[in-house]
């Protein structure tokens, strides 16, 4: 029993050596990719393509609210709600409008940076296999890490290109 757990002890230093552990900068090597950068300049074409309905929906809220500012005192009571039944239509209409562009942007932003993002992770487990590697942190996400880290950004950006 002494023998075993001797050995176990001996051991125990010795595997402990053999773990290899990287670190990687995701951060970094997304800045650098080129499908990143063109990801990018599709969302903010469909951001601002729906600022601009906003937009346009708010002047025309704002004109139709000008419209009734004016003619309130000549209306009458029948005329004013529906008036402002049609401006708080508008308002809500506006509302919706930013809550679905909202979401639609999320989902553009999902299904367009889903690839990159499978790309990347790809690139980090081929470079993990081949450096023989335990395990590969995300720079900045561990508590502690020793001398004995190999910063492995520069590898995973080379397998992607």
């Amino acid at each position: 029993m002494k023998k075993l757990i001797l050995m176990l002890m001996l051991c125990a230093p010795m595997t402990m050596m053999a773990q290899k552990f990287g670190k990687v900068n995701t951060q970094t090597i997304m800045q650098a990719l080129p499908d990143v950068a063109k990801a990018n300049g599709e969302l903010e074409a469909l951001q601002k393509q729906k600022e601009n309905d906003l937009k346009s929906m708010q002047d025309e809220f704002q004109r139709k609210a000008d419209e009734y500012q004016k003619g309130q005192s000549t209306m009458n009571a029948t005329a004013k709600q529906q008036k402002e039944t049609e401006l708080q239509g508008l308002q809500q209409k506006i509302q919706q409008a930013y809550q679905d562009g909202q979401q639609e942007l999320q989902k553009k932003s999902s299904e367009l940076m889903q690839p990159i993002v499978a790309k990347v992770r790809a690139a980090i487990e081929a470079v993990g296999k081949a450096g023989n590697y335990t395990y590969i942190f995300e720079e900045g996400a561990a508590v502690y890490t020793g001398t004995n880290v190999v910063d492995v950004t520069k590898e995973v950006q080379a397998k992607i290109k």
